[in-house]
């Protein structure tokens, strides 16, 4: 690599750290011979750390930080007076190639900024996921990122190389992307999303039918939303979010805290920092989405449309339904345990097996990965004494489970040095 290319890296790199939808794959693509590199266990996480310990990384990277649109919110936007570079398709497929065979690397995470057209910026991408798969045999993890607007065809020829695909939403509501983005709209999104879905469903209807037929995006497809940049509430988000996950192939909708880098633009709120505790909520929310049978009205209402930042979204559910509770763990039903705070997907599972061969106390709870300081006042077992929420009341129990400030102890010595 010569000192041109790593300055372009260097530059290219800073512009994509803003992008965090950058996830694990969920495929499983083998090394074939001639071949170089595989994704093993289905991860391609951008330094993270996968199920048995291996920390993963990924080459996170843009094509070209140059880009004809004008976002608000974006610190690539043409106004913007900031260092420009573009790598060349060879440029990149040299660089991932020499990342990988060193061992910094198991991946590619490639989006870009849109030069001349969506469709010629798609093209360029989708050459340099076709060299590295047909030229170079790579057979690691490439996570694409799709130009909204881009042809059906190129979303088509880039699901045929790309393990995920995504295609950012960035502002949930129209009206406020205009205001922000006037040169998007959100057709120019779904549609693209659409594309993907289409080309997964009908390469799983082929491998029905011929067992070697190639893969279409085998891990899907994700998107992300900027947090705090407009006037959304977080049921609005929420809401958006559920319908995405409605398509079969959504894997991951990502929640991305307002970041100020264009303080100069008076559409944008003055934030001194990201909203980060309400960025954690989202996610917790959406995990209660997908993985806990809890719907959107019920975290959040008219009445309540923001998340509570000082609880997580499922013990704030809990602290407004004390009608629920307290849950017998020994007769309650799979559904309803997972309702209870301190108790996960896997806790709950033990529990359901477990009763049937005797009755669950405080010791067993424990050694299943229950979290009794949350549960203990939600349930009812053999040998638990702690009083519940019926007789501590709602606002008692979330004082003791609020996180504790730290006090001045004024029974402490101090002393005061005076040095010349």
């Amino acid at each position: 690599m010569n000192e041109q290319v790593i300055q372009k890296l260097k530059i290219l790199t800073e512009s994509a750290k803003y992008d965090v939808s950058c996830s694990s794959s969920g495929t499983v693509r083998r090394n074939t011979k001639g071949g170089v590199g595989n994704t093993v266990g289905g991860w391609g996480i951008c330094h993270s750390f996968s199920e048995d310990g291996r920390c993963i990384s990924l080459l996170k990277v843009m094509l070209t930080n140059y880009c004809i649109y004008d976002c608000a919110y974006c610190i690539n936007r043409i106004s913007n007076d900031i260092p420009r570079a573009t790598l060349s398709v060879s440029e990149l497929v040299e660089l991932t190639m020499e990342f990988y065979r060193r061992n910094y690397i198991e991946g590619l995470f490639l989006s870009s900024g849109v030069v001349r057209n969506p469709d010629y910026t798609m093209e360029r991408l989708v050459r340099v996921a076709k060299d590295l798969r047909e030229v170079h045999r790579f057979n690691g993890y490439i996570h694409l990122k799709s130009i909204p607007g881009a042809s059906r065809e190129l979303v088509a020829e880039a699901g045929r190389y790309a393990d995920r695909l995504s295609v950012n939403l960035e502002i949930p509501t129209e009206e406020n992307l205009k205001r922000l983005a006037p040169e998007k709209d959100h057709q120019s999104v779904y549609l693209p999303m659409q594309y993907i879905q289409q080309g997964v469903l009908e390469s799983a209807e082929e491998r029905r039918r011929y067992r070697r037929a190639p893969r279409f995006a085998p891990a899907g497809q994700s998107t992300q939303m900027i947090v705090g940049a407009t006037s959304e509430t977080d049921k609005d988000i929420l809401k958006v979010s559920s319908s995405l996950y409605g398509n079969s192939t959504m894997k991951r909708v990502y929640y991305s805290g307002y970041v100020a880098v264009n303080t100069y633009d008076k559409r944008l709120p003055a934030l001194k920092q990201p909203p980060l505790v309400r960025e954690n909520r989202l996610y917790q929310a959406d995990w209660l989405l997908r993985y806990y049978q809890f719907k959107v009205d019920e975290l959040v209402d008219d009445g309540h449309p923001d998340l509570d930042l000082e609880v997580d979204p499922k013990l704030a559910w809990a602290l407004r339904h004390p009608e629920c509770f307290p849950v017998n763990v020994n007769t309650a039903d799979y559904e309803m345990l997972l309702r209870v705070p301190g108790i996960g997907v896997k806790s709950a599972k033990f529990i359901v097996l477990s009763r049937r061969f005797s009755r669950i106390g405080f010791y067993e709870l424990k050694k299943m990965g229950v979290v009794m300081k949350k549960a203990k006042y939600f349930i009812t077992c053999n040998e638990l004494p702690e009083k519940t929420i019926q007789e501590l009341g709602a606002a008692a129990i979330r004082r003791l489970l609020l996180p504790k400030s730290p006090k001045k102890d004024d029974g402490q010595l101090s002393f005061n040095f005076t040095f010349d």
